[in-house]
């Protein structure tokens, strides 16, 4: 369906005009016409005109959710409206993310996710929504490798030692993650294929949880986000073999890459970005990734996503699509080898 100042101005439209005069039209479809004779600037300029709901697909406290309330504060006075984050927890990620495909294309309603839209999509038979093609890409805000820890009592002082352990006793080293199709696991399960060794995969419902069983014993290793991880790390509660990022993560800058230690090209990072819906107006998305990066290079916000250990990225909407089409295209390849598909 063309755009409705396509329409209204075109041949009918002006016909109509010439004939009755504007005084003839409605109030509602006069202030229509006005509206789209507007150059796109301009429509840009007069937004927003109510207050940006900004949702976050998981629940609160964990790192998507910091990241939401860092941007929404950072953005509020520039817009000149409240931005207001809305955890809409469930189902990976997919309960929030489909709420927001479904949105009017307006610039009101946006999704701060994860790597994880697109990572895990190939995994459910019955996705309400296209994790890519249902979305506008923004812009890239934030990423970080993961850490891979062990309990302090398993027999595993570096990468290579886990790996050993693995391999001499296939099955009996239990790896946990924060569920199934989550980064953290899939990540795993990616090294696990690489290192041609065997564990025990234990999901548990979320990161936070994992780490309660990580610490308590119960499981002996994870490939855990930094935000958690790291003070575990800093405090002798965890041992860090190594991060996944493509650079040594710098809350950890002595702990060596997973590439660094025999595995070159391994990447297993997970990145933020905010999303529209399909169909947003190019003048509207160029508006608000502008605000986005300028709100990322303020020192307060990079300096607020440092101490989470989560490290600032400035990626523009062009690039972020194309991010998000390879790592569709990567990952479920991984999730079809490994035949992990739910409903």
């Amino acid at each position: 369906m063309p755009p409705l100042g396509r329409v209204m101005a075109g041949r009918d439209a002006s016909q109509s005009l010439r004939l009755r005069g504007p005084s003839a039209l409605p109030l509602a479809r006069r202030a229509l016409l006005a509206c789209a004779a507007l150059p796109a600037t301009a429509r840009a300029q007069a937004w927003p005109t109510r207050p940006v709901r900004l949702i976050v697909p998981f629940v609160p406290g964990g790192p998507a959710d910091l990241i939401g309330r860092i941007l929404a504060e950072a953005l509020a006075s520039g817009w000149g409206q409240p931005v207001v984050v809305e955890n809409r927890g469930g189902a990976g990620g997919n309960l929030g993310a489909e709420l927001v495909a479904r949105a009017a294309p307006d610039g009101h309603t946006l999704l701060l996710n994860t790597s994880g839209q697109v990572q895990g999509a190939a995994m459910y038979r019955k996705l309400a929504f296209d994790p890519v093609a249902d979305f506008t890409p923004i812009a890239m805000v934030a990423y970080y490798g993961l850490v891979v820890v062990v309990r302090p009592g398993l027999a595993a002082a570096s990468l290579a030692d886990f790996v050993a352990l693995m391999r001499a006793r296939p099955g009996e080293v239990t790896v946990a993650s924060a569920g199934v199709g989550t980064p953290t696991q899939l990540t795993a399960e990616l090294f696990r294929l690489r290192a041609g060794a065997a564990f025990t995969p234990v999901p548990f419902n979320g990161a936070a949880p994992a780490q309660t069983a990580l610490l308590a014993g119960q499981v002996d290793a994870m490939f855990q986000n930094p935000v958690l991880a790291v003070p575990a790390v800093r405090d002798g509660k965890l041992r860090a073999l190594a991060t996944t990022g493509a650079a040594r993560a710098e809350a950890l800058p002595d702990v060596p890459t997973v590439a660094e230690q025999g595995y070159p090209g391994f990447e297993g990072g997970t990145w933020y970005a905010v999303l529209g819906p399909a169909g947003m107006p190019a003048d509207l998305t160029t508006r608000i990734e502008a605000d986005l990066r300028r709100a990322v290079a303020q020192p307060a916000v990079r300096e607020r996503f440092a101490a989470q250990s989560l490290e600032t990225r400035d990626i523009g909407a062009a690039a972020l699509g194309g991010i998000m089409q390879e790592d569709l295209r990567r990952w479920s390849e991984l999730i079809r080898r490994l035949g992990l598909t739910q409903d």
